[in-house]
């Protein structure tokens, strides 16, 4: 039996041990690391000191005005999703001005370039933190298992898929002269991928590959995770968000085909969904209910600005209960549960998971009934209408018999309570040796391991505080 052959029954075991490794001062580029940490302090000290100087303790009151702006901003963009007509249209028309207002108010003070600049500086030492902190805990990735190529590799390919990124980098073409045999899915006549698969594998294949968006990639990983067979992931979708949190090339979808001749495997787990596999995330509540719209795939963006006001005022769709462990989440307008948790606290929001091999997932459930909690959203992890967990099964339940699910993009309907859980370790991926970059390139900046990295010697570890606490 094959790696991940047999693994959908197993008990789900709680989050893996990370594997030990030696201090930083240890490992290669730890004095370049050492010092971009000391950089970025700089920097930001920089910020400060900035603001400090051109307006003393006058920098107060400018930070102050900047936090109350953004607030009331997003205060104005909640009346503005959960609102129709006049309301919505005033509500628009103060979001858009309230920034504009707050910098009008430095500049008369004659501020603005003191905060512009400080604003700027504090970006510099953001990038340079996160790039030292990203070398840091980019050794803490799945492991690398060196493999044979395969011999008969089978790839399914959707030439609609990312705008038709599969003609464009002639992907077809390429994946045959390197031996895979390939099948090209027909848009005018839908066809069953993991069936497909399933024949590939019946036939003799030895690799599994897709050429298309995260839901196909979900369909056939399963196929390939129930038969113990490698996987290959192409980046011809439109976000990629799986190739993506897998290092690949999303710009350039042809350079995946290197790892049918020069890969490594990665182990890596899945999510489970009333027994389909998912790669990236379920959704649940606001999101999952709008998609379910026959409008939504011809007009997106009015179908949402439709339907957003009833359902995150309670006014219409089912009543979420959500279950993960011990804790209980009641009545929350969103719900993402995610194969691993999702990276919080950088500006592009959920951009990336450190890890895809922690054995738990991640639970995000939203919770906003007023503008007040939507203005709270921002303090980030720290929100009361903002809950994150990890489990190894979480639970979502309704007051009605079905609800809206979206399923690595895909709109269904599932019978409730549903169930989502982890396979760890299940899904063996086939990555190019050379590849841009790998889980956790991309790290939310902590300043404080930002210090215990510039200073190795001088702050203690995190380790150390807690065996201090002890005794």
């Amino acid at each position: 039996m094959g790696p991940g052959r047999g693994r959908w029954d197993a008990p789900v075991g709680g989050t893996r041990k990370p594997a030990r490794t030696s201090g930083t001062e240890d490992r290669p580029g730890a004095a370049a690391q050492k010092w971009a940490a000391r950089l970025a302090l700089l920097v930001a000290a920089a910020a400060i000191a900035l603001l400090l100087a051109a307006a003393g303790f006058r920098s107060l009151g400018l930070l102050a005005v900047g936090l109350a702006g953004l607030a009331a901003t997003a205060a104005a963009l909640w009346w503005a999703l959960s609102r129709h007509g006049l309301p919505r249209a005033l509500a628009t028309a103060l979001a858009v001005l309230l920034p504009l207002a707050v910098l009008l108010n430095y500049a008369v003070v004659g501020l603005l370039w003191a905060v512009l600049s400080a604003l700027a500086l504090w970006l510099v030492a953001l990038l340079i933190g996160r790039a030292a902190l990203a070398a840091d805990a980019g050794h803490g990735g799945p492991r690398e298992h060196p493999t044979p190529a395969p011999r008969a590799p089978f790839l399914i390919m959707n030439p609609r898929s990312g705008g038709g990124k599969v003609g464009r980098y002639d992907l077809v073409a390429k994946a045959r002269a390197l031996g895979a045999e390939v099948a090209v899915l027909d848009p005018a006549h839908p066809q069953d991928v993991a069936e497909l698969a399933r024949r590939a594998v019946a036939r003799g294949a030895d690799l599994l590959g897709v050429a298309g968006g995260d839901g196909t990639q979900a369909l056939v990983a399963g196929v390939a995770a129930r038969h113990g067979l490698p996987f290959l992931v192409i980046s011809a979708g439109t976000r990629n968000h799986f190739a993506m949190d897998l290092g690949l090339d999303r710009t350039d979808p042809s350079t995946c085909l290197d790892a049918l001749t020069d890969g490594v495997e990665l182990r890596i787990d899945l999510g489970l969904i009333g027994g389909r596999v998912f790669v990236n995330n379920a959704s649940f509540g606001v999101y999952a209910a709008v998609v379910q719209s026959p409008a939504y795939r011809d007009d997106k963006v009015q179908t949402i600005l439709r339907e957003l006001p009833e359902l995150l005022t309670h006014q219409v769709g089912p009543r979420l209960t959500v279950r993960a462990g011990d804790v209980v989440v009641d009545a929350p307008q969103g719900v993402l549960i995610s194969n691993n948790p999702y990276q919080l606290g950088d500006p592009a929001g959920l951009g990336r998971r450190p890890r895809l091999d922690s054995g738990v997932l991640g639970v995000l459930g939203v919770k906003v009934d007023n503008a007040a909690q939507a203005a709270g959203l921002l303090r980030g992890q720290q929100s009361r209408g903002l809950t994150l967990l990890t489990a190894t099964e979480v639970v979502v339940d309704s007051d009605a018999p079905e609800i809206p699910v979206g399923v690595d993009g895909e709109a269904l309907l599932l019978r409730t309570p549903v169930t989502c859980r982890l396979s760890p370790g299940t899904l063996r991926v086939r990555v190019p040796r050379e590849r841009p970059g790998g889980p956790g390139v991309r790290p939310r900046v902590d300043w404080r391991a930002l210090g215990r990295l510039a200073f190795p010697r001088a702050l203690p570890s995190a380790g150390r505080i807690r065996r201090d606490s002890r005794r």
